[in-house]
């Protein structure tokens, strides 16, 4: 079995790291690069930092960021937020991060997944999918259903988020980033029908994201989600728990992870 990986989540907004509840209710939890180096020294997998509110007149910001943040960490790390082309793509890796997250412009523009992986390798292109639950579908039908919404959770697209995340894997996506908007902060666990959905639907790594509140949600994603990778942000940010509490109650319930 492939080691499950622990992944914390840094939300980035005019270069400080937020936290919220639903996607809403924004609170400061730190530094970028300073929590990046010290997930790093604490036994993170990855990291991912996704510039939320992105825009033209922030990009610099991000790139900045980045250029910063890999000179201080050893792990891969993942960056989205606002990535409309190519030349953005380019840039980012340059700057030092090792894959780009695309969400809202893979939508509007499917054929950025694919000319991303022919251009830097599928490994490098992670698809970030945020669903919320049709309740509405399901009213009147006796399976669930989850949209996928863009703008950071902000614009209901209509689609489908599983035969979305089968399309992303067919047009070159190495990875799914998958974020449950109804779970997100609550603490009460993640999304498990949601992310098990996804992940016996497609052959790509999926990660789950929204909702940790204790150890045992952790250990619920990979058993009965199906994950490859956890996702965590304010459990980590405010010290509630640390990687090596995470890795160790894994490992003694018989989850491979890296130690």
């Amino acid at each position: 079995m492939l080691a499950k990986r622990i992944i914390p989540c840094l939300d980035v907004t005019e270069g400080r790291v937020v936290k919220g509840t639903k996607f809403v209710n924004l609170k400061d939890a730190g530094d970028p690069v300073e929590l990046a180096a010290y997930y790093d020294k604490e036994g993170a997998d990855e990291l991912v930092f996704l510039d939320i509110t992105a825009s033209s007149d922030k990009r610099y910001i991000m790139l900045d960021v980045v250029r910063r943040t890999a000179e201080k960490v050893f792990i891969p790390f993942t960056v989205g937020g606002g990535i409309n082309d190519v030349e953005t793509m380019r840039k980012l890796l340059s700057a030092g991060a090792d894959k780009v997250s695309v969400n809202t412009a893979a939508i509007n523009d499917p054929t950025l997944i694919s000319k991303g992986a022919e251009k830097f390798g599928s490994q490098c292109i992670v698809v970030a999918i945020d669903a919320k639950m049709n309740t509405e579908h399901q009213t009147h039908n006796s399976e669930l259903r989850w949209d996928v919404y863009t703008h950071g959770g902000r614009k209901p697209t209509g689609m489908d988020a599983v035969e979305w995340a089968i399309k992303a894997e067919k047009m070159g996506a190495g990875e799914i980033l998958l974020t449950s908007m109804d779970c997100d902060g609550t603490k009460n666990g993640y999304d498990l029908a949601l992310t098990k959905a996804i992940a016996d639907a497609v052959n790509i790594p999926v990660i789950a994201s929204g909702g940790a509140g204790t150890l045992e949600h952790i250990y619920e994603a990979f058993i009965k989600g199906n994950a490859d990778a956890a996702l965590l942000a304010s459990l980590l940010h405010y010290k509630e728990l640390t990687i090596k509490e995470i890795k160790d109650y894994l490992g003694d319930r018989g989850i491979t992870v890296r130690r």
